[in-house]
């Protein structure tokens, strides 16, 4: 019976990615949600005192909303394209979890040398990137088709 439910993980992970795509163009158009200043949010966030460009910001939202469709696509059935980029974005979101939780966020992002920053990596950031690389990686798994009841 667990076949027939919704893909209930992968849909949520999708939710998740395009909510924090939201946010991202929410900051490339200024909004400094939810810290109270533009410092404090590059602090936290970026782990450094230079805020991303909009350009950066519209950039990483338009890579979350590419995962997050492609989780989607994929946890229902979609087409082999949505399978490998849904693929990718599980081991992206993974690597960037495992680097984090093993404090080498350095390595893809060298100017993070916030204090800040490094705990927010630790506590929330890998974390939560492990978590919705499991979610993207769960919807790979093929589900048999159900059959309609009469």
């Amino acid at each position: 019976m667990a076949d027939s439910m919704p893909p209930l993980l992968p849909l949520a992970t999708s939710v998740v990615l395009g909510g924090l795509g939201v946010l991202h163009v929410a900051w490339g158009r200024g909004s400094t949600f939810p810290f109270a200043s533009r410092h404090e949010l590059s602090d936290a966030v970026i782990g450094s005192a230079h805020s991303p460009s909009p350009a950066a910001c519209y950039s990483v939202a338009a890579l979350l909303a590419v995962g997050a469709s492609s989780v989607a696509s994929s946890a229902l059935g979609g087409p082999g394209l949505a399978r490998l980029t849904a693929g990718g974005a599980a081991m992206v979101l993974g690597a960037r979890g495992a680097l984090g939780l093993a404090g080498r966020t350095n390595v893809v992002s060298p100017a993070s040398t916030s204090a800040r920053f490094r705990r927010l990596d630790r506590q929330v950031f890998s974390p939560l990137c492990l978590s919705l690389a499991v979610g993207a990686a769960s919807s790979l798994r093929r589900r048999r088709p159900t059959l309609a009841r009469e």
